[in-house]
């Protein structure tokens, strides 16, 4: 290395790889932008600063500000899923909602509050939803009947959205063990058989 030089920050990370943890680095600050409990603050120049990283590294993962916040967004999707698909009962998957929702309540405020200011969501909301529904669908496995198996999920999925949003937003006035009673209270109790 010649004198001066000092060691990059991707000394010693394969140049394949570079790419890859960049943009995971621009993710995890849109997160924390767009998730901000002052509102989302998310520009461009703002996601480099917050990632350390410089605006030709944003234009090398992402065309532009909209493909940015929707991929900040279906990364956000995606981990609820996979954390909500590996739930063997009602309780475990809201315990590990909370988790994921509010004890990262950036990443909670992503996922429910960031389609009602980011218009470019709006579609990326819609098209995530029915993956909750059919989710939720498969784990009323006491209901046998499609048709009402798909009602159920739907109309739980919106009241979940609201609890959680106001959870998260210190709306609601409760322990973190009664929010989770109460949520899988609904989730078993909303189920009927036939």
């Amino acid at each position: 290395m010649p004198s001066g030089q000092r060691r990059g920050r991707w000394s010693g990370v394969p140049l394949r790889d570079r790419q890859a943890l960049r943009r995971d680095e621009l993710v995890a600050a849109g997160v924390a932008l767009l998730g901000s409990e002052e509102g989302p603050a998310l520009t461009v120049r703002a996601v480099c600063r917050a990632a350390g990283l410089t605006e030709r590294y944003f234009y090398e993962s992402f065309a532009d500000r909209d493909e940015f916040v929707r991929a900040v967004y279906d990364d956000v999707c995606a981990r609820a899923m996979a954390t909500l698909t590996t739930a063997e009962t009602p309780r475990e998957a809201v315990e590990r909602f909370v988790e994921l929702m509010v004890d990262d309540p950036a990443g909670g405020r992503v996922l429910l509050l960031a389609p009602e200011v980011e218009p470019v969501l709006v579609r990326s909301g819609a098209e995530w939803m029915p993956n909750f529904i059919e989710l939720l669908q498969q784990k009323l496995t006491r209901i046998t009947e499609p048709a009402l198996a798909a009602m159920v999920a739907t109309g739980l999925i919106g009241a979940l959205t609201a609890l959680f949003t106001a959870y998260l937003d210190g709306r609601l006035t409760v322990t973190r063990e009664q929010f989770i009673d109460y949520c899988v209270g609904m989730l078993l109790g909303r189920a009927p058989s036939r």
